[in-house]
């Protein structure tokens, strides 16, 4: 029986290091796909002297990928005029790279592949109803502008998959009351982190990496940081982070920003203007392996997004050890126990403060143990098994179904 072929179609370059969750998700889908399945990525070129619109084997994380660069992206850290959904579905147009397995997390490229053969499942990262309907942020994405627009492309496009797996259950339910006809293939799917990255130390070893961390920043010994870890974004609102470390008035406190986006420029004026430059260092992009550093030797990670799903950098986080200070949005709020984060009642700077210093002057009402309770059901090696398991049960099945005809004739 030869190999299923799954292709994953998204827009980035997995070699090129860059900010957000859906990144990350399809890292670990790589990462631990079982020897079983053929991967294909239809992603983007970091350069104009890759060869476009051409397979080529290549290695990721220990796994021979083919790979294909529909068009180039110099920095997708960073939105330009044209929105990079926008030039991805444009350079999808005309082709078709059907297969087995077809998994596509965005919605618009799509459009394109109503008459391809195969399983398709679209993967959802955010609570939807939120991220298009609020009266905030309107820049945070650009369909929040044209809400009714969005929702009639979706209504065209949602029929064709055979599985939407939402990680957040309010989308989820969205899905299932707006498509009474497909409700049944909508579910539930939990976000992961990679155990083998994220992992938690003793004590001992967390206060001496975080000693280590102050002094290469040549900061105070008994200095205690708070790590933001993700795109300056709108959606995930940075420069109200920066006006709650003011409202903090806790010079011993620290913040590492872990990140980069379009709103950089901003966040640094706001950092220069409040006066907080000795107060706040921004560490630009972070790769994976520093990063889970940065969690271990961190006393909290703190979020102050408008709308989320369930943001993989929780997860790590929690699997660090490291406690949570998040804003109501999204799963975090439900994930976290009393022991493990806290949820700030409001978005103001206030409200932030107090759960900052909460949870950062007392560490001792924070054990390492609960965050980690938390994150144990989120491992990859649990999530994406599963799933991967489940495909490969409807890959037999369908095997044994073709095959039914031609032992009759």
């Amino acid at each position: 029986m030869r190999k299923p072929v799954l292709t994953i179609f998204y827009q980035y370059n997995p070699w090129n290091s860059t900010i957000g969750g859906i990144q990350t998700l399809i890292n670990i889908f790589i990462k631990y796909a079982p020897n079983e399945f053929e991967l294909r990525l239809v992603g983007t070129a970091d350069n104009k002297d890759e060869p476009l619109g051409r397979w080529q084997k290549r290695e990721f994380v220990g796994k021979e990928i083919n790979f294909l660069p529909a068009f180039v992206v110099e920095d997708d850290n960073f939105r330009g005029l044209i929105p990079t959904t926008v030039k991805y579905t444009a350079a999808m147009m005309g082709r078709c790279y059907a297969s087995d397995f077809m998994h596509f997390y965005r919605l618009e490229p799509t459009l394109t592949t109503f008459k391809w053969k195969g399983e398709k499942t679209l993967f959802i990262q955010n609570d939807i109803k939120k991220q298009m309907t609020s009266d905030k942020e309107k820049n945070a994405i650009l369909w929040r502008r044209f809400p009714a627009a969005y929702f009639a492309l979706e209504r065209l496009l949602v029929g064709q998959f055979d599985h939407i797996y939402s990680c957040n259950s309010d989308s989820m339910k969205l899905y299932q009351q707006r498509y009474p006809d497909i409700s049944d293939r909508v579910s539930l799917l939990n976000n992961t982190f990679d155990e083998e990255v994220f992992y938690p130390l003793s004590s001992e070893q967390r206060d001496r990496q975080r000693r280590e961390l102050a002094k290469k920043l040549n900061k105070q010994e008994n200095t205690r940081f708070v790590l933001f870890a993700g795109r300056l974004h709108p959606q995930k609102d940075p420069l109200l982070l920066i006006r709650s470390i003011k409202a903090l008035q806790e010079p011993d406190i620290h913040l590492l920003i872990a990140g980069e986006g379009e709103l950089a420029a901003k966040v640094r004026n706001e950092i220069n203007s409040l006066g907080l430059v000795d107060q706040v260092t921004m560490l630009g992009i972070v790769p994976q392996k520093e990063l889970s550093e940065l969690h271990r030797a961190c006393n909290a990670l703190v979020l102050t997004s408008a709308f989320e799903g369930l943001p993989f950098v929780v997860l790590e986080a929690l699997a660090c050890g490291t406690p949570i200070v998040t804003t109501q949005a999204g799963e975090t709020p439900s994930l976290l126990s009393s022991d493990s984060g806290v949820v700030c009642r409001a978005r103001s700077p206030e409200c932030i403060a107090d759960a900052l210093r909460k949870v950062v002057m007392h560490p001792e009402n924070y054990p390492v143990s609960s965050c980690i309770k938390s994150a144990a059901p989120y491992a990859a090696s649990t999530v994406v098994n599963q799933v991967y398991s489940q495909m490969w049960q409807r890959w037999e099945q369908r095997i044994k179904q073709s095959a039914v005809p031609m032992a009759l004739t």
